[in-house]
């Protein structure tokens, strides 16, 4: 079986979405890609019922390479990801305060130091039909060099080196977001300043002190 490791992550963090609430019922995809193939979730499965071997493999291209069930609709924007940035693996979930965030604004503002594990400030990309060419495209143009990107009206889409931090991704991209809701019901969230991220990105470029081991 073609990505036969690759599979096993998709089944993984695919009941691990469904577990943390990020999707529910058939929403939300994940590939995985390894040089010119790529493991894709099925359409119309929900994640926490896969199989490895009910996972698609396609090419860089969209083609079929191997499996019996349709690729995710949503394949040509995971492959417009691919085509745009390094990554080797992303995910695509409704979870909802992304999706909230994604109703309501054109950016989620950088409110918190931990929103530079994202690349900086996360843009909403335009909103289009979902499984179509035009969703790709608004999505590749937001995205930029980030890894996050919210979808209009729609959701949230991660990337990283591998799933497990593409997850991890996911993850810190919905606390950012619920965060922000939540801030929002008290008052006016305070959006850190350029010069405070780059504090922070100065910071992170450091090795961390090495602190003294105690003796037993």
């Amino acid at each position: 079986m073609l990505l036969a490791e690759q599979r096993r992550l998709l089944c993984e963090h695919g009941r691990m979405a469904v577990e943390t609430g990020l999707v529910l019922g058939t929403s939300g995809n994940l590939s995985v890609r390894l040089g010119d193939l790529v493991a894709v979730t099925p359409g119309g499965v929900a994640l926490d019922r896969l199989e490895p071997e009910a996972c698609p493999v396609v090419d860089v291209g969209g083609h079929l390479v191997e499996g019996e069930l349709q690729p995710s609709s949503e394949t040509p924007m995971h492959l417009a990801v691919y085509a745009a940035s390094g990554a080797a693996a992303v995910v695509h979930t409704h979870s909802t305060f992304g999706t909230v965030v994604a109703t309501t604004m054109t950016e989620l503002p950088p409110i918190h130091y931990n929103t530079m594990l994202l690349g900086g400030t996360v843009k909403v990309a335009e909103y289009a039909t979902y499984g179509t060419p035009e969703l790709a495209a608004n999505v590749r143009a937001a995205l930029g060099d980030r890894r996050a990107v919210l979808l209009a009206n729609h959701g949230g889409v991660t990337l990283g080196e591998d799933l497990p931090r593409a997850f991890e991704a996911t993850r810190l991209l919905e606390w950012l977001c619920e965060v922000y809701v939540r801030a929002k019901a008290v008052g006016e969230p305070r959006v850190l300043t350029e010069e405070q991220l780059a504090a922070v990105v100065a910071r992170r470029a450091l090795h961390a002190p090495a602190f003294p081991r105690r003796e037993n």
